[in-house]
């Protein structure tokens, strides 16, 4: 690939959550604050929401690495579609329970119980971090504020973190939840990047990856990469990478505005300027009827609807060869 033409160790672009490349960005930064201040209190549950591509399991990985691992028993469900049954024995699995797998529903949640106790009384406590939490089948949902019911005199033993998109927040806005919602202590909402957040984004990526130079993508290339990506890390991670290919196969070290554009051009989900429509001018569309008619013959007439009628031929062209 490209790494040697741009002086990097590794691909700076990869869509696997590696820590390593997560940008310390003011949003990002504010919710893993959030997240340790509220853990660190014995909250119940916490919800962190974003559309899909914002970092929601980067920012997970990143929490399971700054949490202390002798205070807390950590347990991550990547997976939450999941029966009650099967999401008793996941979390009974990531306790380390004996024979999890052979026990019955109500042997399973009495050693579920009995573990949580043991590590309190050890002075741990347990977090539970589940990633695409809108995939919660209603019942799961149920059976995991029920685990949570589970507490001493003076804390929880089970605290919850769910990540979700939006449609979680949809979820739990429904009257059934209304108990588990009025759980929640702490909820955050990560939005997408503006344009200096994208450009400190690239810098750090390409910089952890070994570049060392001036910055390769020009300022309009990183407008209009802000502009199709809607400033989602995910898709600036697809568009950057395939512009270093274009401009990998061009021979060329900067990336300018026509390699952003040839990605957008090969990316599904992005906002792409060069596939919009453009409408001809409603007074043009009107003038061209009235003179299908023969309503406008008059030469006076003829020469002033010209320069919109030639417009709207232009727009028209433009469409057609897209």
């Amino acid at each position: 690939m490209y790494q040697g033409f741009y002086g990097l160790r590794e691909m700076p672009f990869s869509l696997t959550p590696n820590t390593d490349f997560m940008v310390r960005l003011p949003g990002h930064q504010e919710c893993l604050n959030l997240l340790l201040v509220a853990l660190d209190q014995g909250e119940g549950f916490i919800k962190i929401s974003g559309e899909v591509g914002t970092g929601k399991t980067l920012l997970c990985r990143a929490l399971l690495n700054s949490l202390d691992a002798e205070r807390l028993q950590l347990a991550y469900i990547p997976n939450p579609c999941l029966t009650p049954e099967g999401l008793r024995r996941a979390l009974a699995r990531e306790l380390r329970i004996t024979d999890a797998e052979q026990l019955g529903e109500i042997a399973l949640l009495e050693a579920i119980n009995q573990k949580l106790i043991e590590l309190a009384q050890a002075g741990r406590g347990c977090v539970l971090l589940i990633d695409e939490a809108q995939a919660l089948p209603d019942d799961t949902l149920e059976a995991l504020r029920l685990l949570t019911n589970l507490e001493t005199e003076r804390s929880k033993l089970l605290q919850v973190v769910l990540f979700g998109q939006p449609e979680l927040d949809v979820l739990l806005a429904r009257e059934a939840f209304r108990q588990l919602r009025q759980r929640i202590t702490f909820s955050y909402r990560l939005q997408q990047l503006d344009r200096a957040q994208v450009e400190r984004y690239l810098s750090h990526r390409l910089a952890v990856a070994g570049y060392n130079g001036p910055a390769l993508f020009d300022k309009a290339a990183l407008k209009l990469l802000v502009q199709g990506t809607h400033g989602t890390p995910r898709l600036i991670n697809i568009v950057a990478h395939k512009a270093l290919m274009v401009g990998f196969g061009k021979g060329q070290r900067r990336i300018g505005k026509a390699f952003v554009q040839r990605a957008l051009d090969d990316t599904e989900g992005v906002q792409n300027p060069t596939t919009q429509t453009t409408r001809p001018w409603p007074w043009a569309v009107a003038a061209v009827l009235l003179l299908a008619v023969g309503v406008w013959q008059a030469p006076s007439v003829l020469a002033w609807a010209e320069p919109w009628l030639a417009k709207s031929q232009q727009g028209g062209a433009h469409e057609s060869g897209q």
